[in-house]
């Protein structure tokens, strides 16, 4: 199985979301669809940004690792 770690944007409201999933369509379409969750209130979201892992520890290291200071850098510094 797959795991892909993935960051979505929110242009109107200048949000970023990362996540991690085995099923990046259905996780999108969790968030700008069916969620009612703090992503809800931030739709649409457009994924800008995805890595695939062969492991669930190795999409997990990954996702924590961009939610540091320096993962942030990264992600701020991605062109969407």
């Amino acid at each position: 199985m797959k795991f892909t770690v993935y960051i979505l944007f929110s242009q109107q409201f200048n949000k970023h979301y990362t996540g991690f999933t085995s099923n990046i369509q259905e996780g999108l379409k969790s968030h700008n669809e069916l969620g009612k969750d703090w992503t809800a209130k931030y739709r649409p979201w457009k994924l800008i940004y995805t890595k695939d892992f062969e492991t669930k520890q190795g999409a997990l290291l990954y996702e924590k690792w961009l939610k540091t200071g320096v993962g942030r850098d990264f992600v701020n510094s991605l062109s969407y």
